[in-house]
């Protein structure tokens, strides 16, 4: 490369990424004079450098990755990957109605995340860059991922250090995480008790109740208006088109419509116990 072409390339870059060089010299320059203003430049320069090629990446190539990568490490995390995780695997995938190309992918990304060297900060800061102001795509990329930890039953202290890991690089606290964990345990009961009620009508009426509330993240003393507010809430988080639009994988789209349906279902159960219009 000649001496005039690397020239006019850096140039060409320097203005590209303009503002993160002014804003970091700027800070530098107050807090460290002229080699302040220096250093100061030249990191906001790589740090803008970062972010646009983090964005450059599309947000749901990224989420599909970093969704059974995570699902793979979160199934190996107490030692071994049991048969219920692996059919939960297979499950989502079977929803989400994966070509064959994309059901390999999908699974060369599950295996990923089994490997003992897996680092999921490698995949999980450039999804928090990207998911950044985006609420319910986290969320749904939680739920995922508990729904993955709960599948033979309940979670281990393995797999609970994993979910916490995670909602430590998406950025959720801890209160967020206990009523995500909350509403999965109550929507997998929902759907075990629903299919229950469904051989047999009047089975278990009151468990099939609490349920519902559960799913809609409420207690059974809530007001009319609280229940429709929370409800209404649910609904737009898990929108698809709106989930979609934010960065949700389109083969995923039919997991959101099913969570949405669930959500309706647990809704119209509890209205019609309370009479509600």
């Amino acid at each position: 490369m000649s001496a005039e072409h690397w020239g006019r390339q850096t140039g060409e870059s320097f203005i590209k990424h303009k503002t993160g060089l002014v804003i970091g010299g700027l800070i530098g320059l107050v807090t460290g004079g002229f080699f302040g203003l220096v250093f100061g430049g030249a990191v906001g320069y790589f740090v803008e450098r970062l972010l646009k090629k983090v964005k450059s990446i599309a947000p749901q190539q990224l989420f599909f990755r970093a969704t059974f990568a995570v699902m793979g490490k979160i199934a190996k995390a107490d030692g071994r990957v049991t048969e219920s995780e692996i059919e939960f695997a297979r499950v989502v995938m079977a929803r989400m109605q994966l070509n064959e190309q994309a059901k390999r992918r999908a699974i060369d990304y599950f295996n990923e995340g089994k490997q003992p060297d897996f680092d999921m900060a490698k995949v999980l800061k450039p999804l928090a860059l990207i998911l950044r102001g985006r609420l319910s795509v986290k969320l749904m990329f939680l739920e995922m991922q508990l729904q993955t930890a709960m599948a033979d039953g309940d979670m281990s202290s393995a797999e609970l250090k994993v979910i916490e890991e995670i909602c430590h690089l998406l950025q959720f606290t801890s209160l967020e995480m206990q009523a995500v964990v909350q509403r999965i345990r109550a929507a997998q009961n929902f759907a075990k008790h629903s299919h229950e009620w469904q051989q047999q009508p009047g089975f278990n009426d009151e468990q099939l109740l609490e349920d519902a509330y559960g799913v809609l993240g409420v207690p059974a003393s809530a007001t009319d208006a609280e229940i429709k507010k929370a409800w209404r809430k649910l609904m737009s988080q898990h929108h698809p088109d709106k989930l979609v639009a934010k960065g949700l994988p389109e083969e995923m789209l039919e997991l959101a419509k099913e969570k949405t349906q669930e959500i309706q279902s647990a809704y119209d159960r509890v209205k019609a116990a309370r009479g509600m219009r």
